[in-house]
């Protein structure tokens, strides 16, 4: 049995010192932001329960899908570096990048370089950029696949962006992982599901996306971006691919989203008869270790999903 965990939406806190040039940009929204909401609700000393929880259940694998900082200053960039090597080894940690790491020109480059131990392809030699995406990590029988969907936007946007060319890739990817018989996980920041987010929020490519898992399949989406733990099924009638979002890690209890929370995976079996069962842990008050929240069994058959409804949040 493969056991893969997955976080999402740390925002890691708090803010290197900001000069009157950072602030010069779109930024200045998100400082206010962060003054007046996300300092009061993301607090690092969640994510370290959190974390300290998932390293005690020894997953073989943890999946984090994106937005690791604010506003992606390059101190927080560095910072962000740091906490993943407290993670564990890139071998055994996997990072796909969130609106907030690219959130203006020219920082996705900056966290392509910063992260790429992390967010490199198997066999993979060359520099991390925008083209390396989707890349592909195997191990053990589950093949893990990262999308980008991250690139700076407007004032007030927080959009994802799929496009054609990864489109293109990510069929190849997973035709060929299909044909080793593996395990499908696609990582992904903006959830790839009409509604799931406000508009400005939205992805554009989501129906690029829901074409690409009808004529390839895939056995598992997973998001962040929405700071919900949602559950949605997408693909064809009969084959559905469940689709899960997470609470974002590092929000405390008593704030408007639900307090942190991880997903734990447990994936056995082999193509046409897997078994995928979903756990998900979390906090439930301030002074309250993580615990069990939920567990569900997800139906995989002949490499897809059945529908199995979205979860009450």
């Amino acid at each position: 049995m493969f056991r893969l965990a997955h976080i999402s939406d740390a925002h890691l806190g708090p803010l290197p010192d900001v000069t009157y040039r950072d602030l010069a940009s779109k930024r200045v929204l998100g400082y206010v932001n962060w003054q007046r909401n996300r300092r009061r609700h993301m607090h690092d000393a969640v994510i370290d329960t959190l974390v300290a929880d998932i390293k005690a259940g020894a997953p073989d694998h943890l999946a984090v899908t994106g937005d690791l900082v604010n506003l992606a200053l390059d101190g927080e960039i560095e910072m962000a570096k740091h906490w993943l090597e407290t993670l564990g080894s890139p071998h055994d940690v996997s990072v796909v990048p969130g609106n907030h790491d690219a959130y203006v020109p020219g920082a996705f480059d900056k966290v392509c370089r910063a992260w790429a131990p992390w967010m490199t392809g198997d066999g993979v030699n060359s520099p991390v950029d925008r083209n390396s995406f989707p890349y592909l990590r195997v191990r053990g029988n589950v093949a893990l696949i990262g999308i980008t969907t991250a690139r700076a936007t407007a004032p007030f946007m927080a959009n994802g962006f799929f496009m054609e060319g990864q489109a293109e890739r990510l069929g190849q990817i997973l035709d060929d992982t299909s044909k080793q018989g593996l395990f499908r996980a696609i990582m992904i920041h903006h959830p790839p599901v009409r509604g799931a987010v406000p508009q400005h929020k939205r992805l554009f490519g989501i129906a690029r996306f829901h074409k690409i898992i009808r004529q390839h399949g895939a056995e598992l989406v997973l998001h962040g971006h929405s700071h919900l733990p949602s559950l949605f099924t997408i693909g064809p009638r009969g084959a559905k691919v469940p689709v899960v979002g997470v609470a974002a890690a590092g929000q405390a209890p008593g704030g408007k989203h639900p307090a942190a929370q991880y997903n734990m995976f447990e994936i056995d079996g082999e193509k046409g008869s897997w078994r995928l069962r979903l756990i998900r842990r979390g906090l439930t008050g301030p002074a309250i270790p993580p615990s069990d929240l939920q567990t569900m069994d997800l139906d995989v058959p002949a490499g897809a999903a059945r529908r199995i409804g979205q979860l009450a949040v």
